[in-house]
């Protein structure tokens, strides 16, 4: 873990966290700079979000065409311009955001820390499809995969190379947000040749110009997923890893995927293997991998690499592996972060009722688990941060609203596995 090391003779400059975005990854990082340093973070997004509103730890400005490149950079040179005693530490919250950083990081990095990668990797690295030919050059597993380069190709869904059903989605994420059309969902599965077709032309009838993933759906549950974090310093060093089992997942259709509830663990081949492939690409900053383990041939298969931190990010800094820290002592203060950490010890984080997880959750084991970690008060959510919460019945009222829409959300989207009622049994 990173202690809080200021070199003999040195003060702790005065940072100022910039975020860009407004969701609970925002606010998770924000949390995660007030926990460590007592700093308010600034973000700018599109739009309000409940996750960062009524918040003292985090104040938002927004501007519905912030994420246009001549606007962001306009607004970040203003904003940089008012506040020359700072350290300004510029993060992105979204695969856009974090793109746009990196796209103008040449500019962008002479008036803020901007801890990300160059833009030739990351054109190598952002596009699913070229990230599997990654995979294939340093043997990491990825599920079966069939790539339709536009319109012409849907036709290649009538012979996929994998049994149904599929699962089709967006190679470039970025630009799929970018043409909205009815019916929109994040993931897609598809029981038939037919009905991939429709989704696929849906898809490119939208205008969206990328190639589209069709993939083999991997069995097994929310609780196959893992989800893992690494922080790489500024020699591309990777320092720590930190390996998430999901157990429960969000499942309304455009929230399909997002963590609900991890249970941390360590799995060290599996962390060397991607800390091998990391240093090996010169990556640097924060990495978030999508994985799951497929139960026919025992292997962990890699769907994506996001450039930056994951939405549930605070799964890291919860289980005592603080950002904030990690981003402050390497590109502040300029620390040597030592040796690699494997993160091996076992934290439960939830961002939904705990109630809820053990309701859904397809793992009598995995519950029982978590529920002994929530049973010792030692389990952590994002936003439920008593430094907010207190003395704030605005905040107090959005968070108990928030919770609440839950129960509906998965009675109407998510089954109850069949081992539910194992699950229900009292802690």
């Amino acid at each position: 873990m990173v202690a809080n090391t200021i070199k003999k003779g040195c003060t702790m400059p005065d940072i100022l966290p910039v975020l860009l975005g407004a969701d609970m990854n925002c606010y998770s990082v924000a949390r995660a700079f007030h926990e460590a340093y007592g700093v308010v973070s600034q973000a700018f997004g599109r739009w309000p979000m409940g996750e960062t509103k009524y918040s003292r730890i985090v104040k938002v400005t927004t501007r519905e065409d912030i994420d246009q490149d001549a606007v962001l950079l306009q607004t970040l040179a203003d904003f940089a311009e008012k506040h020359p005693d700072k350290t300004r530490i510029l993060l992105g919250c979204t695969d856009d955001y974090a793109t746009l950083i990196i796209r103008h990081r040449a500019v962008l990095s002479k008036q803020y820390i901007t801890p990300y990668i160059d833009g030739p990797l990351m054109d190598r690295l952002v596009s699913k499809e070229q990230f599997y030919h990654y995979c294939d050059e340093f043997a990491i597993p990825y599920p079966a995969t069939l790539v339709l380069h536009g319109a012409q190709d849907v036709a290649l869904l009538d012979d996929a190379p994998f049994p149904w059903p599929v699962i089709l989605k967006p190679s470039s994420s970025i630009q799929y947000w970018k043409h909205p059309f009815e019916g929109m969902q994040k993931v897609y599965t598809a029981d038939s040749p037919r009905q991939a077709r429709a989704i696929a032309e849906r898809i490119f009838a939208s205008g969206y110009p990328d190639s589209l993933i069709v993939q083999d759906t991997i069995p097994g549950a929310d609780s196959g997923m893992r989800v893992l974090t690494a922080y790489c310093d500024r020699h591309a060093q990777v320092k720590m890893l930190c390996l998430g089992h999901v157990l429960l997942e969000e499942h309304t259709p455009r929230a399909r995927g997002n963590h609900a509830a991890i249970l941390t663990e360590c799995d060290r081949p599996l962390m060397e293997k991607l800390k091998a492939f990391l240093e090996a690409i010169g990556y640097t900053g924060f990495a978030n991998f999508d994985i799951k383990y497929d139960p026919r041939d025992g292997q962990y298969k890699v769907f994506e690499i996001n450039l930056r931190q994951g939405r549930s990010n605070y799964y890291v800094t919860g289980a005592g592996l603080n950002i904030a820290r990690y981003l402050v002592e390497d590109r502040v203060l300029k620390n040597d972060l030592g040796e690699t950490l494997f993160f091996d010890k076992e934290t439960f984080w939830h961002s939904i009722p705990a109630d809820i997880v053990w309701e859904y959750t397809d793992g009598p084991d995995l519950v029982r688990r978590a529920k002994a970690i929530v049973a010792a008060g030692q389990d952590t959510t994002a936003l439920d941060y008593a430094y907010d919460l207190r003395m704030n019945p605005m905040r107090c009222f959005y968070l108990w609203e928030h919770s609440r829409r839950y129960y509906k959300k998965y009675a109407t989207y998510c089954p109850k596995p069949a081992t539910a009622l194992k699950n229900d049994a009292k802690y």
